[in-house]
């Protein structure tokens, strides 16, 4: 682990999370619906951060993107969401 603050971490870590993973059901799937929720779920807790940060409160700014990073998990781990076998920014072993 370097030296980097906390929230720039998990912001950067976040943002990369994001970026990568997809949608996991199909495009007809009833599942499909929840897959689209978590995604929307995480955009907006990044984006609280992201304005928490730039006003200044890291707290609000931490619990946000803890926030974030915790619907794009469980997304992953649930299979609504698809992070490309991605061990370092999601859970994916029982």
């Amino acid at each position: 682990m370097t030296n980097e603050p906390l929230l720039e971490k998990y912001l950067r870590l976040t943002r990369e999370a994001l970026a990568r993973v997809r949608a996991a059901p199909p495009e007809r799937s009833q599942l499909r619906g929840a897959s689209d929720d978590f995604l929307a779920m995480a955009r907006a807790y990044l984006a609280d951060a992201e304005h928490f940060r730039t006003e200044g409160d890291r707290d609000r700014a931490l619990a946000a993107v803890s926030y974030a990073h915790g619907w794009l998990d469980a997304g992953v781990r649930f299979g609504l969401l698809d992070g490309g076998g991605d061990e370092e920014r999601f859970t994916l072993f029982r």
